[in-house]
């Protein structure tokens, strides 16, 4: 072997193993101390070079779909996608949370962050409101290129690794907050993409309710899926359709929610299963 190859190997083993104590020792990371993107990219792909995926969908292995609580609350985690015709937000329905002070957990696309730079931060200012991770171009999480509902995912474990990372970092560098969560474009994943996410320090966040379908629903079919909400429930709807029903819909569930005892909490409020 070269020796440019035993030095590459020899970095990316040791780059593998200091990411490895750290996570083990529940420390995250301070961006000074984050390997390159491109180190990170050899060192995943070279812990999962070989492996093949064996599920795929919404709730493969090591999604959390639910709040570990039998308390009355819910979290009500809204989506900014960031597509052509997704970087809207919906005004009336993010004043209505603010006014009303109902917290809420934000996946938010890089996309999105680019065409409302200003209001993200405003956003990501406000206690209320948890920022999370939507990726970076809003793909399905997959080591072998898997679609759904005839988009891409991602074509490998590299690819995957600049999905959720750079989103990660641009979003710590405008917050000084790193996330924690992470939601792939459409919510599909395989079990690999989930363990590559955990190693890059993120829980891979599900759900139980399914809010608006995309922000298809229309307002009363939004409001009927979230009043069948249960304890320790994570709903998701959509933030960047402000012409569909699901601002409505939501306004109009909140109140009688409220009156049958819940709550609204973020989703790092409580631990996950």
């Amino acid at each position: 072997m070269h020796l440019s190859k035993v030095i590459r190997m020899t970095r990316i083993i040791a780059v593998s193993a200091f990411v490895c104590i750290l996570m083990t020792a529940g420390v995250t990371m301070s961006s000074d101390l984050r390997p390159e993107i491109g180190q990170l990219k050899l060192q995943i792909s070279a812990q999962f070079s070989g492996k093949k995926p064996l599920q795929w969908g919404e709730n493969v292995t090591g999604v959390r779909t639910r709040l570990a609580t039998d308390e009355k609350v819910v979290a009500l985690t809204l989506d900014a996608c960031g597509s052509a015709r997704g970087k809207g937000v919906d005004a009336k329905l993010m004043d209505f949370l603010v006014r009303e002070q109902i917290p809420a957990t934000l996946f938010i696309n890089a996309r999105w962050i680019d065409a409302n730079p200003e209001l993200f931060r405003q956003l990501a200012a406000n206690p209320l409101f948890e920022i999370a991770n939507h990726g970076l171009r809003h793909k399905p999480a997959s080591v072998n290129g898997r679609s759904v509902y005839g988009i891409d995912g991602t074509k490998d474990a590299g690819e995957l690794v600049e999905e959720i990372e750079l989103n990660a970092r641009k979003i710590e560098a405008i917050t000084g907050k790193r996330p924690r969560l992470y939601r792939s474009g459409t919510a599909y994943y395989d079990e690999l993409a989930v363990e590559i996410s955990q190693s890059l320090g993120h829980e891979v966040a599900g759900y139980s309710v399914l809010g608006d379908a995309g922000a298809t629903y229309s307002a009363a079919q939004v409001k009927a899926a979230l009043l069948g909400s249960k304890s320790g429930d994570v709903i998701l709807c959509h933030m960047n359709h402000p012409e569909s029903g699901t601002g409505t819909g939501i306004i109009a569930a909140t109140a009688e929610l409220r009156h049958r005892g819940f709550s609204f909490v973020r989703m790092s409020d409580y631990p996950l299963r």
